[in-house]
């Protein structure tokens, strides 16, 4: 049976990456391990870790990518959570069975091979929910 193993990471919209990065990295400590462009996202994403799993700031690169959307619909702040799970195919079949609203029906495949899929907030209780299988 599919199950959720970790918390990955915290994802932030921000409209500004240095002024986002001058609290979390500056005032806070935390470490910036990379800032990596997406652009199959259309968006640039600053990797923090922390404990085993890391907060994320992503900042739109394109007015018409969702983030933008997201960003200009609700402004910056919490964007999203993501769960590890140990089966990504078992885990959304077993969604799917429970009625639960995916965004995706069916993994995508991320720059570095990881697999992921998005819950629709509908069905979670206002929280936009990642899972990811690493």
């Amino acid at each position: 049976m599919p199950k959720v193993t970790a918390i990955n990471h915290v994802a932030v919209v921000v409209d500004d990456m240095e002024k986002s990065l001058s609290f979390w990295r500056d005032a806070l400590g935390m470490n910036l391990h990379e800032l990596r462009d997406v652009p199959a996202e259309k968006s640039q994403v600053a990797f923090l870790p922390l404990a085993g799993a890391e907060v994320e700031l992503v900042m739109p690169t394109s007015d018409d990518s969702g983030i933008a959307k997201y960003l200009a619909k609700r402004g910056p702040g919490m964007h999203h959570i993501c769960l590890e799970v140990d089966d990504i195919l078992g885990m959304l079949a077993k969604l799917k069975e429970k009625n639960v609203r995916l965004i995706n029906e069916e993994p995508r495949t991320a720059a570095d091979g990881k697999h992921y899929a998005f819950i629709h907030p509908e069905s979670t209780g206002g929280v936009l929910v990642e899972l990811y299988q690493v």
